[in-house]
């Protein structure tokens, strides 16, 4: 057994800005590659298509990344429970901002043809594949620090990251459109924000650098030798009941963030950055709210916040829907935060619930799988079928409401199976769930 007296623990409020920075670096990364997909990359990759067609095929590069990711949690899973949380976030920060570099570094269709797409292609795999880790890795870092009475509160700060990151990108593309020409941004501009993420990689490998290793793995004298085939053994049915449970947050947050930013340009003809202020005014909000409620999970348990938010969800995707086909500017932000406040009362508590859910020699995997699994679900396919549905409707595309309403309740059902966690102790926790 490791000695844990031998390493000295960080003081929580550090251990959580330094995971809050790595995990909205790595969205960062993830993010901007939406945004242009909504925006830019249709034209630029496929230009052979018609707009709607290529918006399409942009997408599909788009859930590419979402199919990447459990195989990067299996990979950097793998890594967490063998070796240890600390070098998934190191490899995985590596992994995500290098290929996001190279993205901003490929020719287009007309310089190469179709290697255009192809590169494009893989690139966005090896995003995937880094994000896939990347949750995992600083999630469980901080979980395994925390108190057991605040350990909603400290784990919710790796899921502000994401709301910082999706920020961050959309405030450079904002910022780019404002101060370029289309020409102009058609040429090189969309690249700029693919080149950021490198400098952003170098400053959150400085921040990571001197984390210390969770206790609990430091604890364990028996590794699991091959954690995945644990899991599927041992947690098929949690890992299925909790990729379906998160379907939903996904959905919610992809079509709000990346199908409503190409239906509002393409379809209603609302400019770029009204779009991308109404979206990024819900994200905001949404984002300072995850600890408030991550407390509440503290006080009150995570399963009856998920509960609730299924619920609000599948009550809110007509409303939302109906707002945006207005196409004007409140009514639009409203509808979007609606939607926000949706995800972030299921999601401001998973970063705890899922590593309570499964015991410590395979939680690496266990957590990262479901959460990933879920991203394929709810994410990957959400703006492919999502513009699909809105392109046989008429101004307000009620189908892309059912078919939202429809994963909110497909989800609401697999919260309702899964048991409560808050405030048994996580081994018992664990034990309960796969017992």
């Amino acid at each position: 057994m490791h000695d844990v007296r031998t390493v000295k623990a960080p003081p929580m409020p550090r251990l959580a800005v330094a995971s809050l920075a790595g995990t909205a670096i790595e969205f960062y990364d993830f993010f901007v590659y939406g945004t242009a997909a909504a925006l830019i990359l249709g034209p630029l990759f496929f230009p052979t298509f018609s707009p709607v067609a290529g918006t399409l095929a942009a997408f599909a590069t788009f859930g590419v990344g979402f199919i990447a990711r459990p195989l990067g949690s299996v990979l950097f899973g793998h890594i967490g429970d063998r070796r240890g949380r600390r070098p998934v976030l190191v490899g995985s920060l590596l992994l995500t901002g290098a290929s996001t570099v190279a993205v901003g570094c490929v020719p287009t269709y007309e310089t190469i043809g179709v290697a255009a797409p192809l590169l494009l292609l893989v690139l966005r795999f090896l995003q995937g594949l880094g994000l896939g880790g990347e949750w995992g890795g600083a999630v469980l870092l901080t979980v395994e620090h925390a108190p057991a009475g605040r350990r909603g509160l400290w784990s919710s700060f790796p899921q502000v990251g994401p709301a910082l990151g999706f920020l961050l990108a959309n405030g450079v593309v904002l910022g780019l459109s404002a101060t370029l020409s289309e020409a102009q941004f058609a040429s090189w501009g969309w690249r700029v924000p693919f080149w950021a993420a490198g400098a952003l990689a170098v400053a959150g490998l400085w921040l990571r650098s001197s984390l210390a290793e969770s206790p609990s793995f430091l604890q364990m004298d028996d590794h699991a030798r091959v954690p995945l085939v644990e899991v599927l053994r041992d947690h098929w049915r949690l890992l299925l009941l909790t990729g379906g449970a998160l379907a939903i947050g996904y959905a919610i947050f992809y079509a709000v963030t990346t199908w409503s930013l190409a239906y509002g340009t393409e379809r209603l003809g609302v400019s770029r950055s009204v779009m991308l202020t109404c979206i990024m005014g819900a994200v905001v909000v949404k984002g300072a709210l995850t600890p408030l409620v991550a407390l509440l999970g503290d006080r009150y348990g995570r399963r009856p916040l998920c509960l609730a938010g299924c619920a609000a969800a599948a009550l809110w995707m007509f409303p939302m829907v109906a707002l945006l086909a207005t196409g004007a500017p409140l009514p639009m932000f409203l509808g979007f935060l609606g939607a926000m406040l949706a995800f972030i009362t299921m999601f401001a508590v998973i970063a705890a619930y899922l590593p309570e859910l499964y015991e410590p020699r395979v939680r690496c995997t266990g957590a990262a799988v479901g959460y990933n699994l879920g991203g394929v679900l709810g994410g990957a396919l959400t703006p492919i079928v999502a513009t699909a549905l809105a392109e046989q409707s008429g101004r307000v595309p009620w189908g892309v409401a059912a078919y939202l309403t429809a994963i909110a309740l497909f989800s609401l059902a697999c919260f309702a199976l899964l048991p409560e966690t808050r405030p048994v102790p996580v081994a018992a926790a664990a034990e309960t769930a796969s017992g």
